[in-house]
């Protein structure tokens, strides 16, 4: 029915492969494409008599606009699902536009080189009028939408989890449950345990990046920026228990924001354990979360991208991973002139997910929901021209698929309330 390029070959990579060969009525050929061929060989020869899916892989350097251009003109896809570095949305958005061809992403675009004169000025002056200082911001592709909309494409952006799931979950609560969403606290609780004293579950450059960056919040219309991990609240998550969580700077708030009418104010809490956090701290003091290069024995090397080398591969932990993962929203608004509270979540479980596809649930609840989202553009289910955030589309046959691939989710109309 459909030919689909995914370019990448990390843990959220090989769990969306995963997926679409379990779709084979839908996603019929596949290619995987990846800076190292050798990468996507393995993972075709995993699936290998074990889904009608044709699976072809191919090198590409996302990198490079004109190899990409090249890839997808070879190659001929309906879409392509980008699950490599946020660092390369834009060279994989400018090919899709050149080709002629749908983009779904998982995660907003991030600048490499974050002492880049030119990105610096653009990035500070954004600073300035918004008011948070993240690295990450959703404006660089949303200045596309002209292009994708007149050239009758859709570009999709955020589908993972969260952002993501998250923000279809908000969109379902406000077409089923809400007149008017007034509040929106995410809470994303890792219950897991790998065994290792320090090690991060995704792309040890994005998230340690993230963590240690400055939090931030949106209320009354306008940003709120705290000190990183300043604000912490402990909370209950069913099926995992009680966990301390801090709030952080996510890319979903901003086109929440943007998007659901009326609301007032959306956080974004993330669990993390004392030795997480005492390892991080270490390595931010000594200059290990540098993104700027330095000089060592002749030759230029990144820090953070030097411990990304020395930590374990995110893709290696779903082995000795146990526990749960717990992700959801907390809602509060008015339906019929009453005040209400719901608890929209998905709970998964680390072990069942490495046997079903060889992957941690980090890995397993962001590459479900990239293919749905590549399931939605290509069936035409999700179609407009332009570039567009998944809450902007109706929630409803992507909450089905949820259900149907993998990630059951639950209401609790009586939750705990986050402070």
């Amino acid at each position: 029915m459909s030919r689909l390029i995914v370019i990448g070959c990390g843990g959220v990579a090989s769990v969306a492969v995963h997926k679409c060969c379990q779709n084979s009525g839908v996603f019929t050929e596949l290619m995987i494409a990846s800076r190292t061929k050798s990468k996507c060989d393995a993972l075709k020869a995993q699936l290998e008599g074990k889904t009608d899916t044709v699976i072809t892989t191919a090198q590409v350097d996302a990198d490079k606009v004109e190899e990409l251009e090249a890839l997808i003109r070879s190659y001929k896809p309906d879409a392509v699902l980008n699950v490599a570095l946020p660092y390369q949305d834009l060279t994989i958005m400018e090919a899709c536009l050149r080709t002629g061809v749908d983009y779904i992403d998982t995660a907003n675009y991030e600048a490499e080189n974050t002492d880049d004169p030119q990105w610096r000025a653009i990035y500070e002056k954004r600073c300035k009028e918004k008011g948070f200082t993240a690295y990450f911001d959703y404006s660089w592709q949303w200045d596309l939408n002209d292009r994708f909309k007149e050239a009758g494409l859709t570009a999709l952006l955020g589908s993972g989890f969260d952002p993501g799931v998250t923000s279809v979950f908000s969109a379902y609560a406000l077409k089923h449950y809400f007149d008017e969403i007034h509040t929106i606290d995410i809470l994303d609780c890792n219950g897991g345990d790998h065994g290792y004293p320090f090690a991060t579950n995704f792309n040890p450059e994005i998230n340690l990046r993230e963590v240690s960056a400055n939090g931030s919040y949106w209320e009354n219309g306008h940003w709120v920026e705290t000190e990183p991990m300043e604000i912490k609240r402990e909370y209950d998550f069913p099926e995992v228990g009680k966990k301390d969580m801090y709030l952080l700077h996510h890319e979903e708030i901003e086109s929440l924001a943007k998007n659901i009418p009326g609301v007032k104010r959306i956080r974004f809490f993330m669990t993390f354990g004392q030795s997480y956090l005492t390892h991080m701290k270490c390595l931010e003091n000594v200059g290990m979360l540098s993104t700027s290069p330095i000089q060592f024995q002749g030759q230029e090397i990144v820090p953070i991208q030097f411990l990304k080398a020395l930590l374990p591969d995110p893709a290696s932990l779903g082995p000795r991973t146990v526990g749960k993962t717990n992700i959801g929203c907390i809602f509060n608004g008015v339906k019929d002139g009453k005040e209400k509270t719901i608890y929209i979540y998905n709970v998964c479980d680390h072990q069942e997910c490495y046997k079903e596809v060889g992957s941690q649930a980090i890995s397993y609840t962001t590459g479900v929901p990239a293919m749905i989202g590549a399931m939605m553009v290509v069936t035409g289910a999700w179609k407009k021209d332009g570039v567009f955030n998944v809450e902007e589309f109706d929630p409803d046959p992507f909450m089905d698929a949820l259900n149907k691939w993998g990630l059951p989710w639950q209401v609790c109309e009586d939750p705990q309330i986050v402070e």
